[in-house]
């Protein structure tokens, strides 16, 4: 199987290309230049392995939670090379990538996964390791305060820029210590590769126009005639 994958929800920009179970990868740390580096890496990627995007089997992306502006990115990337090549499409749960590429690194087979959403609030998720190795959502995604999340009694790691930023709030949460803790862990488009395969595979894909975003809050940005019809009801 040969598939194409971008990650670009978080200050980390990465592509990468599954090609019968290896993966290639372009990844780099730069906030606010994905527009500019995303489509040069995929152009390299597909030049080195030989490929035209006519010749993938499939594509997957980074459909959030994150960045509003990155989860977008990558929305409209996929779309567009979905389109242009008549490709189905793998959306692929940021938290699900991040706790993938941690399962890759670690025998600990659950991970609660926090990414700061800024406002006082994390986006969480739950995962565990299920019997063929790929990370799996335990309940559903959040988005809430820190101190509303939910831990079950489970040993696990704690991943993501969440337990940094709110390290005391998340950790008075545990009934249970911390295997580890990874709280500089970004999701990177190799494990999206990975989770999008194997979710081709359990016919997950979708077609480009229902290759959407998931921002998990109701209302991530409001139009200015919202706005103002806020002011004058205030």
């Amino acid at each position: 199987m040969k598939l194409l994958a971008i990650e670009t929800s978080t200050p980390a920009c990465s592509a990468a290309l599954f090609i019968d179970g290896e993966v290639y990868e372009r990844f780099e740390i730069a906030p606010k230049a994905h527009t500019q580096l995303l489509l040069p890496m995929i152009d390299s990627l597909m030049a080195d392995a030989g490929l035209r995007p006519q010749q993938l089997d499939a594509l997957a992306f980074s459909r959030g939670p994150g960045s509003f502006t990155g989860v977008r990115i990558s929305t409209g990337v996929i779309q567009g090379i979905a389109f242009g090549a008549d490709l189905p499409v793998v959306p692929v749960s940021t938290l699900a990538a991040m706790a993938q590429d941690f399962f890759m690194q670690h025998l600990i087979d659950t991970a609660f996964v926090a990414l700061d959403a800024r406002i006082e609030e994390v986006f969480w998720g739950i995962y565990q390791r299920n019997p063929e190795g790929y990370a799996t959502l335990s309940g559903i995604e959040v988005v809430c305060p820190p101190a509303s999340v939910n831990i079950p009694e489970l040993a696990g790691a704690g991943i993501g820029s969440g337990w940094a930023v709110y390290a005391q709030l998340l950790s008075d949460r545990l009934t249970v210590p911390l295997l580890e803790l990874d709280a500089e862990r970004l999701p990177r488009a190799s494990a999206v590769a990975r989770l999008g395969a194997y979710g081709f595979g359990l016919g997950q894909a979708v077609s480009a126009e229902q290759a959407m975003p998931v921002y998990l809050r109701d209302k991530v940005a409001k139009t200015e005639a919202e706005r103002l019809a806020e002011k004058q009801t205030a």
